[in-house]
């Protein structure tokens, strides 16, 4: 092998954890996980730092409701169905060159939206967003494996799991800051200057990494069937709360993405070069570990999708301040991550990986205890121990996952990592959604009556309902202060008990995680190793 068609061999020396073959800037590990670090960072941001400016976006555009919802909606969708076709990009054409253009067309895409002057214009350049952030996310992976030595790639996830998560859970409170004292587009124009400088970064520091066995062709049937299937899954996931479960156009995508995936699967087993090798999943470790992100993300990110409603709406608190009170979840996240890449490479992946997903159903628990009366102090406690027990597994799956995928399928294992986590994001915040409705529909009839309310017409309840599963008071303009106090209260306690049963759910579901997390073992990532890594 050449050392411009593979990636470099790991040092013999434990104690010197960079080749001596790049020592220099260009191919340096670490300087490379700080370059990829700079661009991921921008695309994790993006996630959740645009949810606080939807309201002001929404003002100053004269957008509906359903407008604003495809600020994020249009935004996540063009991630989840892409991701993998792009980390097929990079095995192909390299991963560095994937990553550069990401980047640019990123902090393109976002200075246009703050250039634009109708939520069109806005909506059109989010979904280019998730585009270029889909090229951009499995190529940081891909350029990780191939640059860093096996004793040391955990803790490089390690970091960079920590980026994903500190820029996932600061979104609010930076958003916050800047739609307070400057304005919406300022959020998305902070993404041109930190575009700029993981540009430059990349040419200077990235260096090509390809495989000798790297595709030569695109599957291209493959491509629109899986895209296809990803597009009507997430469509049906994202339209549901809306349509209602029971309604046939939701069913309709699921079982048009049902019969995709299956035509995908046998396809993929007849063409000469797929776009995902079905040999892949006989690597049990491989598809526990896709299985264990996809229910850590219906934990996660499906629980913590209400805690926000929970802090503002009824506990009242500014954006800036709700995110300030998650900063135990992001600092444990951030000091977790490097601690469980250690770990992990102490004892493998398993026992931190299950023991993570123990602490996360704890912490869901715990949170299905909050009320209107919680102090500050309880919340930390779970929101840190949730942070903790996340930590582990955003690192070891993600290893889990590109360390049990042969070298010239690292993007598409790094883009099956980023689609499993989005599709669990999805389906977490649809079916948690969901169990939330139910319980608001079944709960506000008796606690209005028994709070001797004024009778509702079946249009008012419905309104109520819809206002409560957000935990907003449905209390019209005009309303005495003592009925107000009363709709107040009955509003934040049907509230509460459809977010304990959802965070109940979140629990079981993360507990079952645990005999997943059980089923996963290391990968064999160094270029020596390479042998064991092929199914």
């Amino acid at each position: 092998m050449t050392s411009q068609t593979t990636v470099e061999k790991a040092p013999k020396d434990p104690q010197d954890p960079i080749p001596a073959q790049v020592k220099g800037l260009r191919g340096h590990p670490w300087l490379t996980l700080f370059a990829v670090a700079i661009g991921v960072m921008m695309v994790a941001l993006d996630g959740t730092i645009v949810a606080i400016a939807n309201p002001a976006i929404q003002k100053d555009l004269g957008a509906t409701f359903a407008d604003v919802q495809w600020i994020t909606n249009g935004y996540f969708l063009a991630l989840a169905v892409t991701l993998i076709t792009a980390g097929k990009l990079g095995d192909r054409f390299g991963h560095r060159q994937t990553f550069l253009i990401g980047v640019v067309g990123f902090a393109a895409a976002s200075a246009a939206i703050g250039l634009s002057d109708s939520i069109t214009l806005v909506v059109t350049f989010r979904v280019l967003q998730g585009l270029f952030g889909a090229l951009l996310m499995p190529a940081a992976l891909g350029l990780l494996r191939a640059t860093f030595p096996a004793e040391k790639l955990n803790m490089a996830i390690g970091i960079w799991g920590m980026v994903i998560g500190a820029s996932t859970a600061g979104g609010p409170i930076l958003g916050g800051l800047l739609v307070e004292h400057v304005s919406w587009q300022s959020v998305f124009f902070i993404n041109v200057p930190v575009g700029v400088i993981a540009l430059v970064l990349g040419v200077l520091i990235l260096k090509d990494h390809r495989a000798e066995n790297a595709p030569k062709s695109f599957d291209i049937l493959g491509i629109l069937l899986l895209s296809t299937a990803m597009f009507c899954l997430v469509w049906a996931l994202i339209k549901a709360p809306a349509w209602g479960w029971g309604d046939g156009r939701t069913w309709g995508f699921i079982a048009a993405s049902v019969v995709c995936f299956a035509f995908f699967a046998f396809w993929e087993n007849r063409v000469a070069e797929p776009l995902i090798p079905l040999k892949l999943f006989r690597s049990v470790p491989l598809a526990a570990g896709t299985v264990l992100m996809v229910l850590m993300a219906i934990a996660f990110l499906g629980g913590l999708f209400f805690v926000t409603f929970f802090l503002q709406n009824v506990h009242g608190m500014s954006p800036v301040d709700s995110g300030l009170h998650l900063l135990p979840l992001t600092g444990m996240m951030i000091v977790g991550s490097p601690l469980a890449g250690a770990m992990i490479t102490k004892t493998g992946p398993r026992v931190p990986l299950a023991g993570g997903m123990v602490l996360t159903a704890v912490a869901m628990f715990g949170m299905s205890t909050l009320d209107t009366d919680t102090g500050s102090l309880p919340m930390s406690i779970w929101f840190a121990l949730l942070g903790l027990g996340l930590a582990p597994v955003m690192v070891g799956a993600t290893e889990v996952i590109v360390g049990n995928a042969p070298m010239e399928l690292s993007g598409v294992a790094g883009g099956l990592q980023q689609a499993a986590m989005q599709i669990g994001g999805s389906l977490g915040t649809a079916v948690l959604g969901a169990v939330m409705a139910s319980k608001v529909d079944s709960d506000l009839p008796g606690n209005w009556a028994d709070a001797q309310l004024p009778p509702l017409s079946p249009a008012q309840s419905d309104q109520a309902a819809e206002a409560v599963q957000v935990g907003v008071p449905p209390v019209a303009p005009g309303t005495p202060p003592e009925l107000a106090e009363k709709i107040v209260g009955v509003a934040h306690d049907t509230f509460i008990s459809g977010m304990g049963l959802a965070c109940l759910v979140a629990a079981g579901v993360a507990a079952v995680a645990v005999f997943v997390a059980l089923l996963t073992k290391r990968g064999a990532n160094a270029d020596a190793g390479m042998g064991g890594a092929h199914i």
